[in-house]
């Protein structure tokens, strides 16, 4: 029997939201405008529609039959408000019970009332005197559809005779009913009380319960009652034909279980077994053989939903154990912290991570299939595959594939495995800047060529992560430390956007490099006790078992420096061709050769100006010794000489020979002087840290929020002070590329585009060695080349064009397996080959080779290469900023698609920044979005909409129009099984189920109509107007044309049947006047 499964959850800041699974693969999203909770759902069983109850007291009849589900009627409530719908199987009345204890019935066909009410004061004890409460439960009786059994809150149950319309019988208890359910003989019925008890009830005795059950309940002594446990919220009775009942409920567990988790206990025979679930329960479903309430129901699995997950358990094995979910839930297993969105990616990726991802499968699962197999698949999937990444709090990172409707999750890391946990739950860490998740993920930067993956963590660390298919075992983690800080204490802005004329080359100046820490740092603490030199989490010391997949090249660490804590990583770049990982924050900008393990470049901020600087900053204290390049580069300019020793990697010795005592004896002196110097403001830096850390953005320019109402507070005016303005100039953006470094550049070469918060683009040169063995021999040359270029706003994006306008990927290698031994010819051709170039052929013109586009949060600029000349200018928004931006792909053209604060999306064409789109879609209500907002190519975008889920959006006019042939069908008609035989001699002494005629007994010939101020009606968009909506394809016409041919029948037939009334009408107007012109003919005028 094909089953399909309809999830309801409650959300206080959203519309409410329900989610249809089928099939895995089959899912579909539906929205109630009213933004109201589902409190039930009801199946018309096998009929492709479902009626949603709201806590609007609104009643919803959706068509499933269209694959997009619409709203077919509505039926709102005035005066009473809904609390329980049940609908017999084949049956098209509804029973709705309200909370003034009356019920109404609901024919789904029409949506309309009946005049059958049943009122609370007929179906009490004439004697009572309060009020029975709400209705919480309505079933009709297995073998006999006639009675009706109606559960009132206070602990009072009737059965009522429809056809007589009187109460049978009356029960009652003590303690409040939460639920109730039939034996299927329907001589027994099952109630679930307030005080953790079960009560069950022969039909004829309404005296006591037969027998009363505290499932969780400690037997006391001397016969008194159990000790009263949490209230059972739900009770199922199933029946099988081979053994003993089972009883399944939710709640129930004793009070002096504190901290237990929410159970799900099933009770079967003289055994009890208690599921414990990570989420609340919201609800529970049995899963039967039979739709038929009169026969043996044969469970074999129950649905548990989670306030957070869906749970199938398989009665049918010991243990009962559960089915591996195939639904994306997961998704919020941990607080989703950032998310990359990768469309047209190489094709044997996804094959790649499903393979390893499927050795992470737990053992213990049920071994049958999911057993919920409704609705069809769609046409297909893309024609490209798509790769979403997500990040989580827990310091996973989660591979999903989104090729199809669906997302399908393929392979899941934890980052956290490489680092040391504490094991007492009150030892605190090594840092106090992370009250909690210190591993979450911040940034993620991937290859999906080379397969290399980085990501920066909130704990201002950075792991590289190579991917193989072999286990290894890793007997010492790779790990880096880095020191990076500095100070200033004023900055002047110049006017204007333009960079001040460059100064005349100056010769450089000879510095002295000092060797990087390579291991952990021994010195935790200052000579005055300020924490130094230590990072924020412990790397483990012990060999790491790392399985086929992503595995740890490199751990690099930001350590504290004289008291205060490593700022927060706010950019991220890897390249694989280069063998380079560069990351920056508030404070400078690192650059560290992962192949090499070797810190290439580490500078503050004002460091990568040199000479050109366009604020006049003075540094405010001493600088401590650093890691390489330990003079800085200040006085390099474009056309400096560039000393080998002052950029080259660390590994190639030559540290100082010049340190003297004296000089020693100085620098401990200016030491100091420097950390005295920050105690004063140790507190602040501290809190600012800490701030940061809760905001998580890619940049710390990015808008204050406020918590209260989860807005932004923009303050980026030209009047904002010298020292906010150095405070907030942070890396924002990073690009590896080949390109023109310098406007005298005859050919491209590598280099590293840098982007910080005040708008500013400088560009790092590279000198790589050859490849194979030489280059891990010999050093990585790093020097800055001279070039700035300004925009308005932190710069979010970079990427370049070559001169027929299609963009110019950075240069990557192709994947190949890192762990297996190469043979001698391939080492042959690992050392003859380069890195992937891809320059422009040396035929074209020199001011036309290269296009660079940048976008700022303000504008955005294509700037000629090597000419450096501005050839395109756009200024974005003036009033809001852009959130983000990237330059995608999107039918064999590129363009750049940004999307600001205030709503708006917008795509501008490349060179040209002609503007192509400007929509409103969505404006920034919450930190969530501005942090997991991105787009990628094809015209696809997504983001976080709530901590659960994430929506993907399109602005290509060719998936809209084939979207609707990419959606499945929910509904697939299935044969109804056979009704249970009634057998011989209950056929001949009047036994078996009873049935009703419902149409006779609650249609308006016998009932009459209902008050017309007890419910409105509502017309639902279900109709034409449903389909117009929907996608124009194929499909979608033939859908639309078919419904218009069924309304016009339908007015065809109406007209039919009005002419026939009227032909109807006028022979009985002419058989009266024919009668009247008989009966006084003949008489005279004085007779009338």
């Amino acid at each position: 029997m094909s089953l399909a499964l309809a999830a309801h959850t409650y959300h206080k800041l959203l519309n409410e939201i329900r989610d249809s699974f089928g099939r895995p693969g089959v899912e579909c999203y539906c929205q109630h405008d009213s933004g109201a909770a589902v409190i039930q759902l009801q199946f018309l069983i096998n009929e492709g529609a479902l009626v949603s109850a709201l806590a609007d007291d609104t009643l919803h009849l959706w068509n499933l039959r269209q694959k997009r589900p619409a709203i077919l009627h509505s039926l709102k409530f005035c005066r009473e408000r809904v609390t329980f719908c049940h609908l017999p199987f084949q049956s098209k009345w509804l029973y709705v019970g309200t909370e003034r204890g009356n019920i109404h019935i609901v024919n789904v066909e029409s949506f309309t009332l009946s005049g059958y009410v049943i009122m609370w004061n007929k179906a009490i004890e004439l004697s009572s005197k309060s009020h029975p409460g709400p209705v919480v439960h309505i079933s009709d009786n297995p073998m006999d559809e006639g009675k009706l059994l109606i559960g009132f809150e206070s602990g009072t149950v009737v059965l009522w005779d429809l056809k007589s319309k009187k109460a049978d019988y009356r029960y009652t208890y003590d303690e409040a009913i939460h639920s109730v359910a039939w034996h299927h003989e329907g001589k027994q019925f099952i109630c679930s009380h307030s005080d953790g008890t079960l009560t069950i009830w022969n039909v004829r005795s309404p005296a006591k319960p037969v027998q009363t059950i505290t499932p969780h309940g400690k037997q006391l002594k001397d016969g008194k009652k159990p000790e009263p446990c949490k209230p059972i919220l739900k009770v199922e009775f199933k029946t099988t034909r081979s053994g003993e009942p089972f009883i399944i409920l939710s709640g129930g567990l004793s009070y002096d279980t504190v901290g237990r988790r929410p159970c799900l206990t099933v009770m079967h025979g003289k055994s009890t077994a208690v599921l414990e679930m990570d989420y609340s329960i919201v609800d529970f479903l049995t899963l039967c053989e039979t739709p038929y309430p009169n026969d043996f129901q044969e469970p074999y699995a129950v649905v548990v939903l989670l306030e957070k997950d869906l749970v199938l358990i398989d009665l049918a094995q010991n243990g009962y154990p559960i089915f591996e979910n195939p639904y994306p839930l997961s998704i919020h297993e941990s607080p989703v912290t950032c998310c990359e969105y990768f469309a047209d990616c190489p094709v044997d990726l996804i094959p790649a991570l499903y393979s390893v991802g499927a050795r992470q499968k737990r053992q213990g699962y049920s071994k049958k299939e999911w057993p919920i197999n409704g609705g069809n698949w769609g046409l297909g999937a893309q024609s490209y595959s798509e790769i979403i990444i997500t990040g989580h709090a827990d310091g996973s990172i989660k591979f999903w594939d989104a090729s199809a409707i669906t997302l399908q999750v393929l392979y899941k890391l934890k980052t956290s495995k490489v680092f040391e946990k504490s094991r007492n739950k009150d030892e605190k860490p090594n840092t106090d800047i992370v009250d909690e998740d210190p591993y979450a993920i911040q940034i993620i930067s991937w290859c999906p060529e080379s397969r290399m993956l980085c990501i920066a963590g909130v704990s201002a660390h950075v792991i590289i992560y190579r991917f193989s298919k072999q286990e290894v075992i890793t007997e010492v983690i790779p790990m880096l430390e880095v020191r990076l800080l500095y100070e200033i204490s004023d900055v002047e802005t110049p006017e204007g956007e333009q960079a001040p004329p460059l100064p005349t080359p100056v010769g450089s100046a000879n510095p002295q490099p000092i060797p990087p820490q390579s291991h952990p740092s021994t010195s935790s603490s200052s000579s005055d006790g300020l924490r130094d030199n230590v990072p924020c989490l412990k790397v483990k010391s012990s060999p790491l078992k790392q399985s086929p997949g992503y595995q740890t090249e490199l751990v690099i660490q930001l350590v504290w420096v004289g008291g205060e804590p490593p700022q927060q990583i706010t950019s991220l770049a890897v390249n694989s061709s280069y063998g380079l990982v560069v990351f920056g924050n508030c404070n400078g900008i690192a650059m560290v050769d992962y192949l090499q393990k070797a810190v290439l470049l580490n500078l503050g901020t004002i460091e990568l100006y040199g000479s050109n600087d366009p604020y006049r900053r003075e540094p405010r204290s001493p600088r401590k010794s650093r890691q390489p390049s330990g003079a800085g580069l200040c006085d390099i300019s474009e056309g400096a000489v560039v000393p080998e020793d002052r950029c080259k990697s660390p590994t190639s010795g030559s540290s100082s020979p010049h340190n003297s005592d004296d000089e020693q004896k100085m620098n401990n002196f200016i030491e100091k002087v420097k950390i005295k110097s920050r105690k004063f403001s140790k507190m602040v830096a501290s809190d600012i840290a800490k701030m940061s850390r809760k905001l998580s953005l890619p940049t710390d320019l990015k808008p204050d929020l406020d918590i209260k109402d989860n807005s932004f507070s923009r303050s980026r005016s030209s009047s904002v002070t010298s020292i906010d303005k150095e405070s907030r100039e942070a890396i924002s953006a990073l690009h590896f590329c080949e390109t023109f470094t310098r406007k005298t550049d005859s050919a491209p070469s590598p280099c590293l585009w840098v982007g910080t918060t005040l708008g500013t683009v400088l560009v790092i040169a590279l000198n790589l060695p050859p490849g194979g063995e030489q280059r891990l021999l010999q050093p990585v040359i790093v020097s800055p080349s001279g070039t700035i270029l300004r925009l308005k706003g932190a710069i979010l994006r970079m990427a370049f064009l070559d001169s027929t306008g299609c963009l110019v990927p950075p240069a990557h290698e192709p994947w190949k397996e890192h762990n297996v031994p190469e043979e001698k010819d391939e080492k042959e051709k690992v050392k003859k080959r380069r890195p992937v170039s891809v320059s422009p052929s040396s035929s074209q013109e020199i001011s036309e080779n290269q296009y660079a586009v940048i976008c700022s949060e303000k504008q955005a600029k294509v700037i000629s290469l090597p000419t450096q000349n501005c050839a395109y200018k756009q200024n974005i928004t003036e009033t809001s900023f852009v959130l983000r931006g990237d330059i995608v792909s999107l039918s064999n053209s590129i363009c750049l698609a940004c999307f600001c604060a205030n709503g708006h999306i917008m795509t501008f064409s490349l060179p040209s920044l002609r503007p192509l789109l400007d929509v409103y879609y969505l404006p920034l209500t919450n930190m969530r979005i501005a942090r997991t907002f991105c787009f990628t190519n094809n015209g696809q975008a997504l983001y976080l909409v709530s901590p659960t889920e994430i929506q993907r959006l399109t602005y290509s006019q060719e998936t809209c129009e084939n979207l609707q042939e990419m959606l499945g069908e929910l509904f697939t008609p299935v044969e109804t099984p056979e009704a249970p035989n009634r057998g011989f001699f209950k056929g001949l002494f009047g036994g078996g189920a009873q049935s009703l005629d419902r149409e006779e007994l609650f249609g308006e010939s016998s009932s009459g109509k209902a008050s017309r101020s007890l419910a409105q009606h509502i017309p639902g968009p279900g109709g034409i107007e449903g389909v117009k909506g929907a996608a124009s394809g194929v499909v979608g016409e033939l859908a639309r044309a078919r419904l218009a041919l069924d309304e016009r029948g339908q007015k065809l037939s109406d007209l039919e049947e009005r002419t026939a009334a009227m032909l109807s009408s006028a022979d009985s107007f002419s058989k009266h006047a024919h009668e009247m012109m008989l009966k006084y003919k003949d008489k005279k005028w004085y007779q009338f």
